[in-house]
């Protein structure tokens, strides 16, 4: 009996090309106002509330892709990366895209933290089926995220103005440096 080597044990299997691996990233936009550090959320198609975030696209890099999706998602202008926030990954079953409709999908999402004016507002991208862009503080946001997963990007957003909501100021610029999170990893597609 032939012995299997190490070539044939990389094919491919029924099963196997049935899952897809997908890249997206997004962002936690903050805005610094009088009242404190307020975040950006949305309400997604599936009426719960998260950050905007999509599929990185040929040629892009991952802060690129987050910095275009969160403008296109969220109708913010000038936003400027401040910080990469980590990875998250998640398993899910497609069930709305008829080309990958019943694939089993591994999707890993890179977080950054963006900065917007003072004065963004913000629209929901109807494309997308967007329902709502709301600015929130810290606390509310993550009271209010319907995704658990991201939750610890919010608390490295909270440790990067280190209480400065707590006391009601917007944080000076050199309260926010760009450094990256343990465990972060390089941002790369």
């Amino acid at each position: 009996m032939k012995e299997p080597t190490a070539r044939s044990h990389k094919r491919k299997t029924p099963a196997a090309r049935r899952v897809k691996v997908e890249i997206s990233a997004g962002g936690v936009v903050f805005k610094r106002t009088p009242q404190g550090v307020l975040v950006a959320m949305i309400l997604d198609p599936f009426t719960k509330w998260a950050f905007a975030k999509g599929h990185v696209e040929a040629g892009e890099t991952v802060e690129e892709a987050a910095l275009r999706e969160t403008q296109e998602e969220m109708g913010l202008e000038s936003l400027r990366v401040v910080a990469p926030l980590g990875r998250i990954d998640f398993w899910f079953r497609d069930r709305y895209r008829p080309e990958t409709s019943g694939m089993l999908v591994h999707k890993y999402v890179h977080y950054f933290l963006l900065e917007a004016p003072p004065d963004a507002k913000g629209r929901p991208q109807v494309k997308e089926k967007i329902r709502r862009v709301v600015w929130v503080s810290l606390k509310q946001a993550t009271a209010r995220s319907s995704y658990k997963d991201v939750l610890p990007m919010l608390e490295r957003v909270r440790s990067y103005f280190s209480g400065a909501e707590d006391r009601k100021r917007p944080p000076a610029r050199s309260d926010v440096r760009r450094r990256p999170w343990p465990g972060a990893g390089p941002s790369r597609a």
